[in-house]
C-alpha cells in the first residue's frame, strides 16, 4: 500500500418481542383544548447482532439520558449481562410496546425480533458495527417494512445496504464514539494492539488471526516497542496477560500511543479519527469490507514484517468516506430515530 503524508493528530481531530406494536400510553388524559397533551418521550427497543452485545449500544447513554427517552436493548435472557450493566435491557416477555424498532443487521436475533414484533411497529436499520456487503439470507424480511436505514459513514453504508440487500439512501450520521476523542498525548515507542475475539460464544463470533497479532505483538516487544493492548469487549484477556491491558476502551488508549496494529474491525476507522494511523494483520481467511482495509496504512501477513509496517505508518490522506462526521453523531442519530419513530 502506498504510504501518504501523514495529517498532524491534533489537525484532524479538531477538523426487544411480543407485544412490539403502537400503543398508547395506558391512562394517559384526554387532550382538550384548554390543556395541551405533552407527548412522551419516544420508546425505542434495539436488537443488535450481537444479542447481549451491550457494548454497541453504550455509546449513546448521554445523549439518551439528555433527551429523557427510553431507549432498552432487546436480549434473549439476562444469562450474559453482567451486574453494573449500564445499558437497560428487556427480554422479550417484558417488553412494552414501542415507537420503533431499530436492528444493527439482518442477522438471526434482530431477524426475529422484527419477524415477531408484528407488522404495526416501524423498523429502523443502523450499522452500529461492519458487516460485509454480501446480502444476508433474511435481509428480504426488512424491505417493505425500513423507514429509516443509517449508518457512520458513506463507507460503511455502502457495505451495510449490500448486508440489507436495499437500494434506499443510507443516512450518515458518524460514529456516536467519536463525539469524545481523546486528546493525543503519544508516548515514545508505544503500540496499541487491537484485538478481536478469540473463541465464538453466545453473544457472537471470532474473527482469525489473533496468532498472527500476538506473534507481531512479540515482535515489536523484541524490537524495544511498548505493548498496550486494547481489549475486543469479549477477548480473553488471558490471552495477552503478558503485556499492558489498558483499563480503558481502546479508542480512549489510543491516546497513548504512536501507532496502532490489529486485526481490522470496526474500530478501525475510530482509531484513525483519533488520528492515529493503523496497521492491519490479515489471516487469509479473515473477510471484511474493502474500507477497513483502506483505513490501514499497510497490511501485513507476517509477524516479521510488523516492525517496518509500524515504524513507516502513516494515515491515509482522506479520511472522510471512511470515518464519517465527527462530533454530535449521538444527536444525529437519534434526531433521525425519533423522526422514524413519529413521522410529522
Amino acid at each position: 500500500m502506498t504510504a501518504s503524508p501523514r495529517p498532524s493528530r491534533r489537525t484532524f481531530v479538531a477538523g426487544t418481542i411480543a407485544g412490539l406494536g403502537l400503543a398508547a400510553v395506558p391512562g394517559a388524559p384526554t387532550a382538550s383544548a384548554a390543556t395541551p397533551r405533552v407527548a412522551r418521550p419516544p420508546r425505542i427497543l434495539v436488537a443488535t447482532n450481537e444479542p447481549w452485545g451491550t457494548y454497541h449500544v453504550r455509546p449513546l447513554l448521554p445523549e439518551i439520558a439528555r433527551r429523557g427517552w427510553d431507549v432498552r436493548q432487546l436480549v434473549p435472557d439476562l444469562s450474559q449481562i453482567a451486574p453494573g450493566e449500564t445499558v437497560p435491557v428487556v427480554t422479550p416477555a417484558d417488553a412494552a410496546p414501542a415507537d420503533l424498532l431499530v436492528v444493527t443487521g439482518a442477522t438471526d436475533w434482530p431477524a426475529d425480533c422484527a419477524a415477531v414484533s408484528g407488522r404495526t411497529t416501524p423498523l429502523a436499520a443502523t450499522s452500529l458495527a461492519y458487516l460485509n456487503a454480501t446480502e444476508a439470507p433474511r435481509a428480504h424480511e426488512f424491505e417493505r417494512r425500513l423507514r429509516l436505514v443509517t449508518s457512520s459513514s458513506a463507507a460503511e453504508g455502502r457495505s451495510f445496504a449490500g448486508h440489507l440487500g436495499t437500494r434506499r439512501r443510507v443516512r450518515v450520521v458518524g460514529s456516536p464514539q467519536t463525539d469524545t476523542l481523546p486528546t493525543p498525548a503519544p508516548e515514545p515507542d508505544t503500540v496499541l494492539v487491537l484485538t478481536s475475539v478469540t473463541y465464538p460464544d453466545q453473544t457472537g463470533g471470532a474473527a482469525p488471526g489473533t496468532q498472527l497479532l500476538l506473534d507481531a505483538a512479540a515482535a515489536l516487544e523484541a524490537a524495544g516497542k511498548h505493548i498496550l493492548v486494547g481489549l475486543h469487549p469479549r477477548e480473553n484477556p488471558a490471552l495477552w496477560s503478558r503485556y499492558e491491558v489498558s483499563p480503558v476502551p481502546s479508542l480512549q488508549a489510543s491516546a497513548r500511543a504512536e501507532v496502532a496494529i490489529g486485526i481490522p474491525g470496526t474500530v478501525f476507522p475510530l482509531i484513525a479519527a483519533a488520528g492515529v494511523p493503523v496497521v492491519g494483520c490479515l489471516d487469509p481467511r479473515l473477510v471484511v469490507p474493502d474500507y477497513l482495509l483502506a483505513v490501514c496504512s499497510s497490511l501485513i501477513d507476517t509477524a516479521a514484517e510488523a516492525l517496518p509496517a509500524v515504524e513507516s505508518a502513516t494515515l491515509p490522506a482522506d479520511l472522510e468516506d471512511i470515518v464519517g462526521p465527527v462530533g454530535g453523531s449521538s444527536a444525529r442519530l437519534l434526531d433521525a430515530w425519533g423522526r422514524a419513530a413519529r413521522p410529522a
